[in-house]
């Protein structure tokens, strides 16, 4: 007789997957690829997903980390991470039709960080060394910026007396672990001043809090993104940090059947660069594989939308 399928259940997690942010800078490289042909050239990922990354190479997008690979004249995108003002230095010196796709939420940490520099301050930056948002930001002021990294960097910082500080925060990170480094800092730096609005963005808070809130009801949480986004690897150290196995993956691909031995329960979720169709064809794969059911559940709603760059504006309304 033949064994029945394994039956599990879905928690699909809401909201998931693209942000605004995210969202304006995919439309903007596929307008500009529409409104001026190809190549476009983007500095760096235009968002730090592989399947998003590899559709726009095969629409004719050419990714570069170097403005030298650019030809002199030619269309240029910035990515959602931004960029530092020398980068923009570069790309008019070569006369390069730029277009900035970068996240106003990451606009405004590098405007903090420009005004504190201006007023004398020592810019305390908490994030991740070498993340192309920490670099663009360190970019704006960078004799007056220090990177802080954990708690025991905060420990490690000597200034002297009278020493004016403030600090600013990757858009993307872990809220506990930024919490624990803000901590730290305040409790050396009383003193020690920060932007009236929290840095780290909306959409990267609200996918942390609902897998604070749904990992507990699961056995296995799978996250859909790449490696290299550190909102989606944030997301999965977070169900970790809750006692809950936890796997990142770029799609269907990337699962492996053995996970789920004795599992009765998968949340599923998708960082803020990864696509719908990503989380679709993983949960099509679970429905098909283990007779899965799906509920979603909605944790916060979105409803935040972003203006296109001012040189796509025309063409996207058309």
């Amino acid at each position: 007789m033949q064994e029945e399928p394994q039956k599990m259940k879905i928690l699909l997690a809401a909201p998931r997957g693209f942000c605004a942010g995210v969202n304006m800078a995919i439309e903007s490289l596929d307008l500009a690829i529409q409104a001026f042909g190809t190549p476009v050239y983007v500095y760096h990922e235009i968002v730090h997903n592989k399947y998003v990354v590899d559709t726009f190479r095969a629409k004719g997008a050419v990714f570069v980390d170097d403005l030298s690979d650019v030809p002199e004249a030619a269309t240029l995108l910035f990515s959602a991470h931004g960029v530092s003002p020398e980068i923009r230095r570069i790309a008019r010196e070569r006369k390069l039709h730029a277009i900035d796709a970068t996240c106003p939420l990451v606009t405004k940490v590098h405007i903090e960080a420009v005004r504190y520099a201006k007023e004398g301050y020592t810019i305390l930056l908490i994030g991740h060394e070498g993340h192309d948002e920490v670099i663009g930001t360190m970019g704006e002021a960078p004799q007056a910026m220090i990177l802080v990294e954990s708690p025991e960097d905060a420990d490690r910082l000597e200034f002297p007396p009278g020493t004016k500080l403030a600090y600013l925060t990757q858009t993307t990170l872990s809220v506990d672990d930024a919490n624990r480094i803000i901590t730290r800092l305040r409790a050396r730096f009383p003193q020690i001043a920060n932007p009236p609005k929290d840095d780290i963005c909306y959409a990267t808070q609200n996918r942390q809090e609902a897998v604070h809130m749904l990992a507990s009801a699961a056995d296995l949480v799978l996250v859909l993104g790449s490696q290299n986004s550190s909102n989606s690897q944030r997301l999965k150290e977070i169900a970790r940090e809750n006692g809950i196995a936890a796997h990142l993956i770029d799609g269907a691909g990337d699962i492996d059947d053995g996970w789920f031995t004795g599992v009765e329960t998968v949340v599923v979720t998708a960082g803020a660069s990864a696509p719908e169709s990503v989380v679709s064809e993983c949960v099509e794969y679970l429905r098909a594989k283990f007779g899965a059911t799906v509920e979603e559940r909605t944790i916060r709603g979105e409803d935040v939308h972003f203006p296109l760059p001012r040189e796509l504006r025309t063409i996207g309304a058309a």
